[in-house]
């Protein structure tokens, strides 16, 4: 049932195909499971979703879709999982990060909240601007940024795997007793 509501909001091929934004790309997005509302399919998009919402920067959801489309996962399900970062999430989530590096190097350095957070960026100054910004954070965080983002795309790949499992045994409890 919710499958078929979801299919509503998904655009058919054709629409790729005549959009004259993402024409250049219809060779890419054609592919059926970008599109398909399927267990494994939903559950790679939200894991590289997850995994690429930690990204710095603007580059989110172009990380996201790019990943979707080589991995060949749901595309829709990537791109709204990187939502979970925003200005009021990232800096506790950045801050995690460090926490799991400095755990995982060994290495504590005592940074602030006020390095942790992001500094003021521009679509011209961002790919400076960034690395200087890791670069003040050291090791620990340049570590415990991707281990954080493994975890988190582990841990939804399989949250979502065992609720889509759990709703599908849910059905047919409910099917076998009607």
């Amino acid at each position: 049932m919710l499958r078929k509501r979801q299919r509503h909001f998904l655009p058919s091929h054709e629409t790729i195909r005549h959009n004259r934004w993402l024409r250049p790309l219809a060779g890419w997005l054609d592919k059926p499971n970008l599109w398909n509302i399927n267990r494994r399919s939903v559950a790679g998009g939200v894991a590289v979703g997850l995994f690429c919402g930690l990204i710095p920067g603007p580059v989110q959801m172009f990380g996201s879709a790019l990943l979707s489309i080589l991995f060949r996962v749901n595309l829709p399900a990537a791109l709204f999982s990187t939502l979970y970062t925003n200005p009021l999430t990232i800096v506790p989530l950045y801050v995690l990060a460090y926490e799991y590096g400095a755990l995982v190097t060994g290495q504590y350095l005592g940074l602030k909240a006020e390095q942790l957070a992001l500094p003021e960026l521009h679509w011209n100054n961002w790919h400076t601007v960034i690395p200087a910004w890791l670069a003040t954070l050291g090791q620990p965080f340049l570590v415990g940024l991707p281990l954080l983002a493994a975890t988190l795309a582990l841990l939804g790949y399989v949250a979502v795997r065992l609720v889509w499992r759990w709703r599908v045994i849910h059905a047919w409890q409910k099917r076998k007793w009607k």
